[in-house]
This record gives structure tokens, C-alpha cells and sequence, in this order.
């Protein structure tokens, strides 16, 4: 009787072997070769899964956005407004061992990213999916009392999507202490905080 296989899952555990192959080893030793190795079994297999290694990179790329997605949706349980929100950016900025490895992973993978085929949704992996939660946790702000009226949210946003991204390539360039991250983002809301 042929063994039944959760497509949807092996998956899973490839794009998890090729992120623990760049989170140990660097992006450079990232190879069909090597995320194989690290699963134990034959280089061939990967390919009943996936199309060619273009497509592994970037199911590893969604893959880092899912887990960011999951733990933020724990942090921010319960909460509103600022605590909302700087709960949420404590799971996305490097602050913690985590999120600082998680950044190393991701800085590379956006070069990497970068130089595969074009397609229409070629960024669509590593898109910001938690910018509603930061729009909803500024707008909870405003309503609270805690941000003052005249808060421009939509600048702000943008702004704090900024910060994530670019506080990731500080870290892999220039690693800083946790302060210094939420320092960046303190600097953003202190304007507008009541």
C-alpha cells in the first residue's frame, strides 16, 4: 500500500530545512544540495514538491511571514491601541534572539529574492501581511485618547512599515541592542503621543 503524504506539509519541512540551512550556515550555502542533506534524502525528491529551487526559496520566504503572522497574532491577543502595537513590533524589529536570526534569514532572502524570474506576485511572499493590524492598532490609539487626534495614521503606517524593514538590514549591517530598535520606534510616536 503506497504511503499517503501531506503534500502541503512536506512543503512545510522543506522550506524549514532551507531556513535552518541559512539561519546555521549563511545564504551563500543555500543550495537544492544542501536543504536536501539537511532533510535526509535524495536532492530529486524536492522536486515532487516544488517546481525548481526558485520556488523553495520563495515558499521559505512565506514561510518566515506565516510564523510572524502566528506569533503576532499571541502577542497582540487581548490588547489595543499602543500595547497593541508595540507588542506587534516587538515580534517584527530584532529584539530578541528569534527575531534577530529571523532578520539575518530575511535580509538575505530579499537579494535572493530579488534575482529570481519575475512574476507578478514575485514580492508577494514577503509582504508586510500585519500593516492592517498596525493601521487598526494606531487607529485604536487615536480612539483611546493615548495618540492625539491629529495623528496622521496613514503616514504613520507607512513609516512603521518602513522601520520594520529597514531596522532588519541595521541589524544584519550593524547589529544594535534591543533599545536601540524600540528607541526607532519611540522616536516615531513621540510626536503625536498625548
Amino acid at each position: 500500500m503506497p504511503r499517503i503524504v501531506d503534500h502541503d506539509e512536506r512543503r512545510r519541512q522543506i522550506a524549514d530545512a532551507l531556513l535552518a540551512v541559512a539561519a546555521r550556515d549563511g545564504h551563500e550555502s543555500v543550495s537544492s544540495r544542501a536543504v536536501a542533506k539537511e532533510l535526509g534524502i535524495a536532492t530529486g525528491a524536492l522536486w515532487h514538491y516544488f517546481d525548481g529551487f526558485d520556488d523553495v526559496v520563495r515558499a521559505a520566504a512565506a514561510e518566515v511571514t506565516r510564523r510572524t503572522d502566528e506569533r503576532i497574532t499571541a502577542a497582540t491577543d487581548g490588547l489595543r491601541g499602543l500595547p497593541r502595537l508595540e507588542a506587534l513590533m516587538r515580534e517584527v524589529l530584532p529584539v530578541d534572539e528569534r527575531t534577530r536570526a529571523e532578520a539575518r534569514v530575511v535580509v538575505g532572502f530579499w537579494g535572493r529574492l530579488a534575482t529570481l524570474a519575475p512574476t507578478p506576485d514575485a514580492g508577494a511572499p514577503t509582504l508586510a501581511t500585519w500593516q492592517d493590524r498596525i493601521r487598526d492598532a494606531l487607529e485604536e490609539a487615536v480612539t483611546d485618547g493615548e495618540l492625539r487626534p491629529e495623528t496622521p495614521t496613514g503616514d504613520l503606517l507607512a513609516l512603521l512599515r518602513s522601520i520594520t524593514y529597514g531596522q532588519q538590514v541595521v541589524e544584519v549591517t550593524e547589529p544594535q541592542p534591543p533599545a536601540a530598535h524600540l528607541a526607532v520606534l519611540d522616536g516615531i510616536l513621540a510626536p503625536w503621543r498625548r
